[in-house]
């Protein structure tokens, strides 16, 4: 699952114009079910989740291996390409700048940090110098309340920025077009005069890479090329320079790398400390894919619509330095959701086939920012309004023991409790459905604490399902909640709960069984609402 700082946004969605199916009764049987095992699903787990994968980054290639896994057991068992050009896998370009590292330098009260421990990265290049001014994370949100340049004096000057999201407001907050209302760092130092921008990293910073979606579109761009000259410098700084720059100010270092928790009040730096930068950048290309599979259904109308299920197939890679175990393994994030959704296809494959058909995406990039989702809901392999909903797995692999005491499980769900997010949120009749098929099937106790208004921690913004419900797909997003292990290296399989697994991963085969075999699809009744 996505990490923190990605989420909130509220929005409105069109109701879907379709037959309600509150109403029907539950079937007796769902279909193959019971071919979905502990024991299949850890066989599949032990490669996905394996060292030699090295923790699945985007890009990679563990990632690359493990689509390729998935896809080739598609084939094996004799489903449907989904993807580009009659193959399982949707290409995905993508693009970061690096830096001219010989040519990128920043000149500070007679020091000059090079790439390393002065410079970390780029995210624009050019040439600027004068004074330093700090500015929170450099945003103004007026719908938050969030505007460090208020009475500050930015003309001129350099501003220094906490990498990350302000406290108080989330990802969707800084994914909508600037404006009177709305300012990125790069925007606000171009409106008030500034002349670049110096950002301190957090401890999550990685690589820059992003998804061209991101970017604004997917137009090819020749590797090395260097960035347009004329913008304002855009700089993420090393260790050696962080520390020049807050030395003997009221606040350190240490406090602006504090990611979402660091100050926001803006702080004018000692006038000695006027910095000069030269940075070039160049950009590099690279790929990753999707895995996209369709088995048909049975009916000869319904079978133009599906039921899609979805999981992330990536992972935070591996830790860039320390000793010991460095591998993010990611076998419960997401290494359960990735074959979970493997074993329903496969029960599909080898079972009867409901009257609709079923779509399953195995999602790359979720970790740095839903890349995968947001690729495929922008352009999709099928018309997203046949899809009558989405069903996501992401983590459904840990379980917290009786008498554990660690506040780090706090919200781990125990072996036969599962958070089911979203269904709340946009249909009465998935919602129903849901409940129903659980109260007749396996009866796993169904939390909805994070469909709760309040939730601190955004989970409905947090995964794969959240770009489908924005384009009107309803959803369930399914979730074990964050464990002492999330996003470290001791998300192992040997730590999963394979019996728990196997029974929520048969509790979301039966739930896309009747909604395949429904006469109708569920209505979108509510507006979305963060």
């Amino acid at each position: 699952m996505r990490a923190m700082n990605r989420f909130g946004l509220i929005v409105s969605l069109p109701l879907i114009a379709t037959l309600a199916i509150a109403g029907e009764p539950i079937a007796k049987g769902f279909g193959n079910e019971k071919a979905i095992t502990p024991e299949r699903l850890k066989a599949h787990l032990e490669f996905i989740a394996s060292d030699e994968l090295e923790g699945r980054d985007t890009p990679s290639r563990g990632l690359d291996i493990a689509t390729l896994y998935v896809a080739t057991q598609l084939k094996l068992w004799g489903a449907q390409p989904g993807g580009d050009n009659g193959t399982f896998f949707q290409q995905i370009r993508m693009a970061r700048q690096t830096l001219d590292r010989a040519n990128s330098t920043v000149q500070m009260g007679g020091q000059t940090y090079e790439y390393g421990d002065g410079i970390k990265g780029a995210n624009a290049a050019g040439q600027a110098s004068g004074g330093l001014v700090y500015v929170g994370h450099g945003y103004m949100i007026k719908s938050r309340n969030i505007n460090p340049y208020a009475g500050v004096n930015v003309k001129g000057k350099i501003l220094v920025v906490a990498m990350g999201v302000p406290k108080g407001a989330s990802f969707s907050d800084i994914r909508v077009p600037e404006g009177d209302d709305f300012l990125t760092p790069e925007g606000a130092a171009s409106k008030y005069g500034a002349v670049g921008v110096i950002a301190i990293p957090n401890a999550r910073f990685n690589s820059r890479w992003r998804a061209d979606a991101e970017a604004g579109g997917f137009e090819p761009q020749k590797v090395e090329q260097p960035v347009a000259a004329g913008r304002l410098p855009s700089i993420i700084a090393g260790s050696a320079l962080a520390e020049a720059i807050f030395k003997g100010e009221k606040m350190s270092a240490a406090d602006a790398a504090k990611g979402s928790d660091a100050p926001e009040t803006a702080i004018e730096l000692a006038p000695s400390k006027n910095a000069s930068i030269n940075v070039l950048n160049r950009n590099e290309v690279a790929y990753a894919r999707n895995v996209v599979a369709i088995v048909p259904g049975s009916d000869a109308k319904l079978k133009s619509e599906y039921v899609a299920y979805g999981a992330h197939i990536d992972h935070i890679g591996m830790n860039a330095s320390g000793s010991g175990d460095r591998i993010n393994n990611g076998a419960d994030d997401d290494g359960s959701g990735t074959v979970s959704i493997l074993e329903i296809a496969h029960a599909y494959l080898t079972g009867p086939r409901p009257k609709r058909s079923s779509i399953f995406v195995w999602h790359i990039g979720e970790e740095k920012g839903l890349w995968g989702s947001d690729y495929f809901t922008t352009y999709p392999t099928v018309d997203l309004k046949s899809i009558v909903a989405q069903l996501n797995i992401d983590m459904i692999g840990r379980s917290r023991p009786a008498g554990d005491t660690n506040p780090a499980n706090n919200v781990l769900t125990g072996p036969d409790e599962i958070y089911v997010v979203g269904s709340t949120k946009m249909s009465t009749d998935l919602q129903k459905l849901s409940e129903r098929v659980n109260a007749g099937f396996l009866n796993i106790k169904f939390n909805y604490k994070y469909d709760d208004p309040k939730d601190t921690e955004n989970i409905f913004y947090r995964s794969d399902h959240y770009n489908y419900a924005r384009k009107g797909v309803p959803i369930i997003f399914y979730f074990d909640g964050v464990h002492q292990d999330y996003h470290q290296v001791g998300d192992e399989v040997s730590k999963i709960d394979f019996r728990k697994m196997s029974r929520v991963a048969r509790t979301v085969y039966a739930t896309g069984w009747e909604l395949a075999n429904g006469k109708g699809r569920p209505v979108v009744d509510k507006p979305l609402k963060g």
